[in-house]
C-alpha cells in the first residue's frame, strides 16, 4: 500500500535540554506549507581502495544529520500577548521572546543561550524524530499574496519508526491576511513612506553541525547577517535621494506592520538599516526602486531587528 504525500503532519516543541527529546504531542501541531525533509544528510567518505579491477567504492556517511524546512503563514496567535504556535521555531533561530500579558509577544536576536526544538515529522504513519533542531528564518512578502515565514534548519538524526500521528490540535495560528493596502501599513524606509510592492527579510544565520568525539552532537549558530530588499515606486531626488543615502555611511530605520486586529498584527522594526545598492526595476510599466539593505546592531548589540506580535 503506498504512502500518501498529503497525509503528513509536523509537531514541534522547545527542548529543555539541548538534543533531548521534548516529546511533542498533538497539542504542538503546526499548520505549515512546503514541508520538506532530507531524513539522512551527511558527508560521504569514499574508501578508495587500490584494486586490480574497475568499479566503485563503498561510501560511508559521516556527520549524519537531518535537514528540515517548512513555511508558516504570516499571522499571529489570534490573541494579543499569546505566543503563536510557530514561536518555538522562531526561538530556535537565535531569538528570545519578551511577553507583555494581553498586549504583545516580541522576538529579538540573541548571541548566546540559543533555544532548540524537537520536531516530529509524520509521513503517513512513519515518524521522523528530529532533536536539537536549530535554523534560520526569512520572509518574502509580495503584494497580492499570502506571506509566510520560511524556516530552514538542521537537527540530529534519530531512527525513524512506524508511528501514527494520532489526534492533533491546531491552535494559536490566526487566519492570514493578503499582503496589500488595508492589511499592511506603516511602511517607512529612512523616513520615506512610499508605495511598497514587496518586502524581503532574511535572518541569515550561519549553521554548523558538529560531531566531535567525546562531545554531544550539536547544531551551532555561529553568526548572523540579517538583511533583505524592499521594492517601491521610484521617487524624485527632491523627495528622497536614495542613491546618496546608499553612498553615505548613515543608517536609518525600516518599519512595517502587517495585520489589522489585536493578536494578528506583526510589526517589523529594523532601527539601523544600511542601504547597500539601489537597482531599478519595472513593474507593469512603472519604474521601481529595489534597494538591498543590511540590518546592523547598535553598540549595545542584539538589536538589529524586532518582530512584535500585537
Amino acid at each position: 500500500m503506498p504512502f500518501l504525500t498529503r497525509k503528513r503532519a509536523i509537531l514541534l516543541k522547545t527542548e529543555t535540554t539541548y538534543g533531548t527529546d521534548s516529546v511533542p504531542t498533538g497539542a504542538n501541531a503546526l499548520t505549515v506549507r512546503n514541508l520538506d525533509i532530507t531524513p539522512i544528510s551527511g558527508d560521504l567518505v569514499s574508501r578508495d581502495l587500490v584494486r586490480p579491477y574497475l568499479g566503485g567504492y563503498q561510501q560511508l556517511i559521516a556527520n549524519t544529520k537531518v535537514e528540515l524546512s517548512f513555511e508558516v503563514e504570516l499571522a499571529g496567535s489570534g490573541t494579543a500577548g499569546t505566543a503563536p504556535q510557530w514561536g518555538p521555531a522562531m526561538l530556535a533561530c537565535g531569538t528570545a521572546a519578551t511577553t507583555v500579558a494581553n498586549t504583545s509577544v516580541t522576538y529579538a536576536p540573541v548571541s548566546s543561550s540559543f533555544s532548540s526544538c524537537t520536531i516530529y515529522f509524520f509521513n503517513d504513519g512513519v515518524r521522523h524524530a528530529v532533536t536539537g533542531w536549530r535554523g534560520s528564518v526569512s520572509i518574502s512578502a509580495q503584494v497580492g499574496q499570502i506571506s509566510a515565514w520560511q524556516f530552514k534548519g538542521i537537527g540530529i538524526y534519530n531512527t525513524p519508526t512506524d508511528n501514527s500521528v494520532g489526534a492533533v490540535t491546531l491552535a494559536n495560528q490566526a487566519d492570514p491576511l493578503v499582503f496589500r493596502q488595508g492589511n499592511t501599513s506603516n511602511y517607512s524606509l529612512f523616513g520615506h513612506a512610499g508605495c511598497l510592492e514587496s518586502f524581503q527579510f532574511d535572518l541569515n544565520n550561519e549553521l554548523v553541525y558538529r560531531e566531535l568525539v567525546g562531545c554531544t552532537k550539536e547544531v551551532l549558530i555561529t553568526n548572523r547577517t540579517p538583511g533583505g530588499q524592499v521594492m517601491f515606486e521610484m521617487v524624485s531626488m527632491a523627495t528622497k535621494d536614495f542613491f546618496t543615502t546608499a553612498l553615505g555611511t548613515s543608517t536609518g530605520s525600516l518599519t512595517l506592520t502587517h495585520g489589522t486586529t489585536p493578536g494578528n498584527r506583526v510589526v517589523f522594526t529594523l532601527p539601523q538599516t544600511d542601504i547597500t545598492t539601489v537597482p531599478l526595476a519595472d513593474s507593469n510599466g512603472v519604474i521601481m526602486m529595489n534597494p538591498s539593505y543590511v540590518a546592523l546592531p547598535s553598540a549595545a548589540g542584539n538589536d538589529e531587528f524586532s518582530i512584535a506580535l500585537t
